[in-house]
């Protein structure tokens, strides 16, 4: 079952101990379009610092009571490695926040909503910290280049082959944690319409000019079946999309 980027912000995050604080955005790979982080908000407890939780510490979701219990303490929370998340987050920083967890390092790919401490069990390390710790010394940027906020992304103008269609107004994800779908409201264009665009269709994204290309046509968006938020996005539903588009 896919969910809303925007129906899990504010999702509470609970440690064995106590809450934690509240999701505020997310952090994505732009390459795999995996979710890498959620960003949460503390409250007063910890001055409302923001720190980064990775998906393979998620343990089975409440659902009902919208809220992430974690397998940690409030006090590892309190001593993890400051992260500035108003910065670009660091190689340097990342080694440090996953090996003061000993979190398994590379995307949650397989992980899903439950994390390793759930349901789906643990899931294995693709990059060793060895290995990890030589791309950080070969990394010249100051940040991560493919590590992107959803927030950010929100409002980015989507361009079809043949011209603009709108913009991103949400995601959808999957239960491993990949961005499946872009929500696209079409504005002015088609009376507000929304629908949803495949992650597998952008042909280019330019950070610079706020812009997403993708492989489609206005036509085809025209005839596209209406997303509603309300529903749920079924296997049948994804089959029906491809073939609308041709893909």
């Amino acid at each position: 079952m896919q969910h809303s980027i925007k129906s899990l912000i504010g999702f509470k995050l609970g440690a064995i101990d106590g809450e934690i604080g509240k999701v505020e955005e997310f952090y994505f790979d732009d390459e795999s379009w995996t979710i890498r982080y959620l960003v949460v908000k503390t409250g007063g407890w910890l001055s409302d610092r923001k720190v980064l939780i990775s998906p393979v510490a998620l343990m089975e979701p409440d659902w009902e009571n919208q809220s992430f219990p974690v397998k940690l303490t409030k006090e590892q929370i309190k001593h993890s490695p400051d992260i500035d998340t108003h910065m670009p987050v660091s190689r340097q920083q990342e080694m440090a926040l996953y090996k003061y967890y000993e979190w398994p390092y590379g995307d949650p790919i397989g992980a899903g909503f439950y994390g390793h401490m759930g349901m789906m069990g643990m899931v294995e390390s693709r990059v060793s910290f060895e290995q990890a710790i030589t791309a950080m010394r070969n990394d010249k940027e100051p940040g991560d280049p493919h590590l992107r906020s959803t927030s950010e992304l929100k409002g980015y103008r989507i361009h079809a082959i043949d011209g603009e269609i709108g913009h991103v107004t949400d995601f959808t994800v999957d239960e491993h944690w990949r961005i499946r779908f872009l929500v696209l409201d079409t504005g002015n264009w088609f009376h507000g319409k929304k629908v949803l665009i495949s992650t597998e269709w952008i042909t280019a994204v330019s950070w610079a000019h706020s812009r997403v290309d993708v492989g489609i046509s206005l036509e085809a968006v025209k005839g596209s079946p209406e997303y509603d938020a309300d529903q749920p996005i079924r296997e049948s539903d994804e089959t029906d999309l491809n073939r609308h588009y041709g893909k």
